[in-house]
């Protein structure tokens, strides 16, 4: 069974749009994916029937500014003006939906790359809603966010806060390319080795990763990375909470593994619960590698599992 619900958005202007599977059986909990910058959430459709044929029910909706969200509000790169936990505050509002519908349930939430911000940011505030979370892709002081952020700023104070310069996404995210032997072409190759992912990702109409996206959602978006550095972050998270961690090792979102354990050591330390896994030799969507998604997934799985 499939739901598609919109609700308001905390930024006071969008109405978010997102999908509840449901699968035929009891379910054995509720798993809400949070996807990342510039895509949208049924780009994770083999992982949501991964889900559904273990058991889970799962919620997903598309983030203001992006996909179906982003079209029915005609706001392409555009998150609005509520600051960088708009999204963050999305997903409870989301959460909040789900749960009227199937209360009673155990709740997990899987956040990968931007997604896997969000969900550490609502994990400081709402992780006490949460059976267990899952962070995929994560950061951990993600390079080059100071000085773009005043380049940022600058544009804002002049009044182009809603206009879009792509030289910021390049300052943020160029570095990124670093390791991608076959050269750039499309602009997304750090995502995955795979040409045909590749293909995928820059063609899909629901993808606005290529579109401009507006000078004050950038900063947004550095904010967003900002609250989540250090044990200042993690002492915030309920010491109660589950998490698991799973990247490529090849991943420049974690700095090619070392911001993954970083932002691990951060949880260790403040005494968390914290399992970690790296793919070798894998970049930044490890669930839409074809020879590993199956196993991905299965590590999920089988960590929800242990949670349930």
């Amino acid at each position: 069974m499939l739901h598609e619900v919109t609700f308001p958005s905390s930024n006071g202007r969008d109405q978010v749009t997102g999908w509840i599977y449901v699968p035929a059986c009891e379910p054995e909990g509720v798993v809400q994916l949070v996807h990342g910058f510039g895509e949208h959430s049924r780009r994770y459709f083999h992982m949501i029937v991964a889900l559904m044929d273990a058991g889970f029910i799962v919620a997903a909706n598309d983030h203001v500014g992006h996909g179906a969200t982003a079209i029915a509000n005609g706001t392409w790169g555009d998150w609005g003006d509520a600051g960088p936990h708009t999204m963050m505050e999305d997903e409870k509002l989301f959460k909040d939906v789900v749960c009227e519908k199937y209360p009673d349930l155990p709740y997990f939430m899987f956040g990968h790359s931007m997604g896997s911000m969000i969900a550490r940011d609502f994990s400081t505030k709402y992780g006490n809603e949460l059976k267990g979370a899952i962070y995929c892709g994560t950061t951990g002081v993600f390079n080059g966010t100071a000085d773009t952020r005043a380049m940022v700023d600058a544009a804002v104070e002049a009044g182009g806060a809603h206009e879009s310069n792509p030289d910021f996404i390049t300052a943020l995210f160029g570095w990124m390319f670093a390791r991608c032997d076959e050269g750039v072409t499309l602009g997304n190759e750090w995502i995955c080795h795979d040409p045909w992912v590749q293909k995928d990702h820059a063609a899909d109409p629901f993808d606005a990763f290529t579109q401009p996206v507006h000078n004050i959602s950038v900063r947004d978006f550095i904010d967003m990375m900002l609250c989540i550095e250090g044990k200042e972050w993690a002492e915030k998270v309920p010491t109660d909470l589950p998490i698991l961690l799973i990247a490529g090792d090849q991943d420049p979102v974690g700095n090619f593994g070392e911001g993954v354990y970083q932002c691990a050591n951060w949880l260790i330390d403040t005494g968390h619960e914290v399992a970690t896994r790296l793919y070798s030799g894998y970049r930044h969507e490890i669930h839409n590698y074809d020879d590993i998604k199956d196993d991905v997934e299965e590590t999920i799985i089988e960590w929800l599992f242990e949670m349930v």
